[in-house]
Formats: structure tokens, C-alpha cells, sequence
């Protein structure tokens, strides 16, 4: 049996909380991070959702993250880890991973919000996503925790994310 490879794009990047043998940066093709999904079971709560990633997807774009090799008889314990924490409109989905070589070295599962999903916010300028992410808290902290760390993570990856970054930087801004 091969080894189940993850990747994370979002909290998964500075927060896996699963058992792992490997990780390692990497990025896929065709999509952009965005913080259009809702979150109301981790980062906000029922009428009051905060904003988290989801992949919406770009013919040109290219998003980093941090892939995760779980070890085979890991597996059914992290799926069934991951499903539950994904739980709030994320599907999986398989996509190649690329190394900063630009080679692929993996495929994958990836957890994707689809537009149609209960939990969906959709697009909306950055200073509304900011004051929706600074005002929401849920049982796993404060919405701008989420933001921040991931700023950082990328920050430390040398990753460049304007929409992170930007969205970072207004909710420092505001402190």
C-alpha cells in the first residue's frame, strides 16, 4: 500500500494535527487561495461565521502549501481526522503537487469548498472580509489567529500571497 500525501493551503500549513512522516512545501496549479468560505464550527459560529481558505480556481494560478506523507497505516486515522475537521462544505479532491523545481512529486488529497456548499461566502473586498474575520471567534480561537498564522507560515516558506498578506495586513493595521 503507497503513502496518502496531503495538502494543506490553509491551517493545515502551521496546524496539521495529524501524525505525519514527511512534509515538505510545495504548490498546485490552477487555483488561488481565498478566504471565501464560512466557517462556522471552527473560526466563527452559526449566524456569526468567520472567513476561512478555499481554492477557487485561476487557468493561471499557482497556490503553496505544506504536503504531509501519512504513513499507511496511518491513514484511516487521519482521513477520518481530516473529514471532520473539513466538515463544514469542504469535498476531497486529488491534484498533483509540485516541488520549487516545478516537477511534480505527488498527487495529493485536497480539501476544496465548493461554491455550492451551505457554508460558501464568496467574494467580497478585503476590507469587509478584514472586519467579518476581526469581529468572528469559534471554538477553535479567534478568526484572526487564522489570518495571522498563516501570514506567517508562508512568510517563513519565503511564499508571497497579496490576498493573505493584504488581509494580514489590514487586521494589523487595525490593532
Amino acid at each position: 500500500m503507497t503513502s496518502l500525501w496531503v495538502f494543506g493551503y490553509g491551517s493545515l500549513v502551521w496546524r496539521p494535527a495529524f501524525h505525519f512522516a514527511e512534509q515538505r512545501p510545495g504548490y498546485i496549479t490552477g487555483f488561488w487561495r481565498r478566504f471565501w468560505q464560512g466557517s462556522t464550527d471552527h473560526r466563527g459560529v452559526p449566524g456569526a461565521p468567520g472567513r476561512v481558505v478555499t481554492l477557487v480556481p485561476a487557468p493561471e494560478g499557482r497556490t503553496w502549501g505544506m504536503a504531509y506523507r501519512v504513513e499507511p497505516d496511518a491513514t484511516e486515522d487521519v482521513l477520518a481526522r481530516l473529514d471532520h475537521r473539513e466538515q463544514g462544505g469542504y469535498d476531497r479532491h486529488e491534484l498533483a503537487i509540485h516541488d520549487a523545481d516545478d516537477g511534480p512529486f505527488a498527487t495529493a488529497l485536497v480539501y476544496l469548498a465548493r461554491p455550492d456548499n451551505p457554508n460558501y461566502l464568496g467574494e467580497a473586498p478585503l476590507a469587509e472580509i478584514a472586519a467579518q474575520v476581526r469581529r468572528s471567534r469559534g471554538p477553535s480561537g479567534p478568526n484572526p489567529e487564522y489570518v495571522l498564522r498563516l501570514a506567517e507560515a508562508l512568510d517563513d516558506m519565503g511564499i508571497d500571497d497579496p490576498h493573505v498578506h493584504e488581509l494580514a495586513a489590514l487586521l494589523r493595521d487595525a490593532d
